[in-house]
């Protein structure tokens, strides 16, 4: 009797040591298991969860204009990852790697891909949205990239990329591919912004010189061959005039809007590089600016300008009229909230881009409903001075 007692003993025991070697075996596969059913089902949301509201512009009770639709930090916000690497990670703990944002300047954005300059990694940093993909531009000669700034992208999709340090304009085509330089240390002091015609024939480069250089101007090239055309603008600040310009757009008619930065004000030239009229003035009320930066057009014509101490982006008529505002500043990172507001773009689909430098984002806004002339604030824009 007890040698059978001791025998079932000893079988309970092996088996209890077999069901502690395969435990973590077993984990795994439950933990597989969960994830496969998980992964085909979908999740009905927690009825008493409070979903913070998505930020619209200009705020109720206005019709709103433009609603938040996503930020950019980092490649994991548009690479794909397929579902072994899923499984792997949830199983090892590993933490998803990928490639953030440092310090972002400016954005632009073609079909679907979103080119950000960023000063600290010295490259462009490529979201491509509709691809699921994410790359670098500028890591290797004879593209190589120093301190990238301001960004332009023709209809073709050929980059132009600012480089500050190298005083010239890299050129690549949508993939990457280096192309050609434009410019060099005789045309350029401290080159910052860059904009090209729709036909990607004439190139502006905004020179912001700095306060002991006279050369505060935009320099005029030919887009193809790199030819030196003209200067637009010298320093000072009467009509035409500029002092610390700092980036520029040009309209749908041809127009060259200008950020007068030093002069807290547009300036606005035609086609031949003739002064046609300016906007704007130091202040603190909406239409005035404190710190203005970025500056882009929309297809109507448009000008949305980024206000680095406002915090927000103000968008005006063709003619200088404040139409409304978008974002306010922010001591936390959230949708619509910049502490240092960069660059700016408007895509195809007037989405609007912004970099924020600070929390090291692009804000991502979708047009909701027509803007028109009639602002939230009509009654605080300049008059325009022609």
């Amino acid at each position: 009797m007890c040698n059978q007692v001791v025998a079932s003993i000893l079988i309970i025991n092996k088996r209890i040591t077999y069901f502690q070697q395969h435990l973590y075996q077993l984990i795994k596969f439950s933990l597989l298991l969960g994830f496969i059913i998980l992964s085909g089902c979908t999740t009905t949301p927690e009825v008493n969860k409070k979903e913070k509201p998505i930020p619209v512009f200009p705020p109720p009770p206005e019709k709103a204009r433009f609603k938040y639709e996503r930020s950019l930090y980092s490649s994991l916000d548009v690479s794909s990852e397929d579902s072994v690497n899923r499984f792997r990670r949830l199983v090892t703990g590993e933490q998803r790697m990928g490639q953030g944002l440092a310090k972002p300047f400016d954005v632009k954005v073609y079909q679907g891909r979103v080119y950000v300059s960023d000063t600290v990694l010295r490259s462009v940093m490529v979201f491509d949205i509709k691809g699921k993909r994410f790359f670098q531009i500028g890591r290797k000669a004879p593209g190589l990239l120093y301190l990238p700034l301001g960004l332009s992208i023709d209809a073709q999709g050929t980059l132009y990329v600012c480089d500050a340090t190298a005083k010239r304009i890299i050129v690549y085509d949508k993939d990457g591919n280096y192309l050609r330089a434009i410019g060099g240390k005789a045309y350029f002091t401290r080159p910052s912004g860059v904009t090209v015609d729709s036909s990607g024939s004439r190139l502006y480069v905004v020179d912001t010189a700095g306060v002991g250089s006279k050369n505060h101007r935009v320099q005029v090239f030919n887009a193809k061959t790199g030819e030196f055309i003209k200067s637009i603008g010298k320093r000072g600040s009467a009509d035409g005039e500029l002092n610390l310009p700092r980036d520029a757009v040009i309209t749908s008619n041809g127009d060259l809007y200008v950020v007068d930065g030093g002069n807290f004000r547009i300036q606005v030239f035609g086609e031949q590089g003739n002064f046609k009229f300016g906007f704007g003035a130091v202040g603190r009320r909406p239409g005035q600016f404190s710190r203005p930066k970025g500056i882009s057009a929309d297809k109507q014509g448009n000008i949305y300008i980024v206000d680095a101490a406002f915090g927000n982006i103000q968008v005006f008529s063709p003619e200088g009229k404040l139409l409304m505002v978008i974002g306010k500043r922010g001591n936390q990172d959230a949708p619509a909230r910049y502490m240092l507001p960069a660059g700016i773009d408007i895509d195809e689909n007037g989405r609007v881009y912004v970099i924020d430098q600070f929390f090291r984002k692009v804000d991502i806004y979708k047009p909701v409903s027509k803007l028109v002339e009639k602002g939230s604030n009509p009654e605080h824009s300049d008059k325009v001075k022609k």
